[in-house]
């Protein structure tokens, strides 16, 4: 029988193996096409290609049954559950791995995109351009058809001039910048605060106007420390929370959350 067949994974060893194994296949499965195979590989096959150990592995598994997005039969295999594509609760610890599987699994639409001037409160973010390229997003639950965010990405210029917007329409902004780009991710901060939902941000996501929303702000880095990406995501409130984790022993700080990215 065909089983599927998961993302690559490059392994930060400052991070728990098994959480980056678990963020990467969670990735792969909400992102996976309708026609790919259910079955997963022996714990053995996918330890192998993760490079981690059977115990990680079998760890990694575990989280994902407990999220129900996997079922384990004895003698079987493990199974994809053919309904797990809903979105879940942002949990992250670190990883743009983490960041990716959140952003997997909806259905999106690309509203616009194109050049806008470089809004003042990111003048910080752009200090050389006067203009970045806005790409502007609605993803709703694929089995409902009900919107659960709203996107706004600011990319450079000479970066967004290599994305494909096909691609994002099938995959988040940060899985595009990293895999299909080729932009080598450094880091990601997010800051997330409870606002209240404008005009636009109610029209758009089918809630009352001034209903609390969720306000998600991105920022991507590449490996010269220049910013690529400012996203900016309204999540219903109703829909999303956010849990970070902290590793008292690996000094992890600061919040982290889909696509945004």
């Amino acid at each position: 029988m065909t089983t599927f067949a998961p993302d690559s994974l490059a392994l930060n060893r400052k991070l728990p193996l098994w959480y980056q194994v678990s963020q990467s296949l969670r990735a792969s499965i909400l992102g996976r096409s309708p026609d790919a195979p259910l079955r997963l590989p022996t714990e053995d096959a996918l330890a192998t290609h993760y490079g981690v150990s059977v115990l990680t592995m079998r760890q990694a598994l575990k989280e994902l049954e407990a999220e129900g997005l996997i079922s384990r039969h004895r003698r079987r295999g493990t199974f994809i559950e053919p309904g797990a594509r809903r979105g879940a609760p942002v949990r992250l610890l670190g990883s743009v791995d983490a960041i990716v599987a959140q952003q997997s699994g909806m259905s999106t639409q690309l509203l616009d995109h194109g050049p806008v001037p470089v809004p003042a409160e990111l003048s910080l973010n752009f200090p050389e351009l006067t203009e970045v390229t806005g790409f502007r997003r609605l993803r709703s639950d694929e089995e409902t058809g009900e919107p659960t965010n709203h996107a706004h990405n600011y990319v450079r210029p000479d970066v967004a001039a290599r994305i494909d917007p096909a691609d994002l329409e099938r995959w988040p902004m940060t899985k595009v910048l990293r895999d299909a780009v080729g932009v080598r991710i450094s880091r990601i901060t997010d800051t997330v605060e409870a606002r209240l939902a404008d005009p636009e941000t109610a029209r758009l996501l089918q809630v009352p106007l001034l209903s609390p929303i969720l306000h998600y702000t991105g920022i991507t880095y590449d490996e010269s420390g220049r910013v690529v990406d400012v996203a900016r995501i309204h999540y219903r409130g109703d829909r999303f929370s956010f849990t970070v984790t902290l590793d008292a022993d690996q000094g992890f700080s600061g919040p982290a959350p889909e696509d945004g990215i």
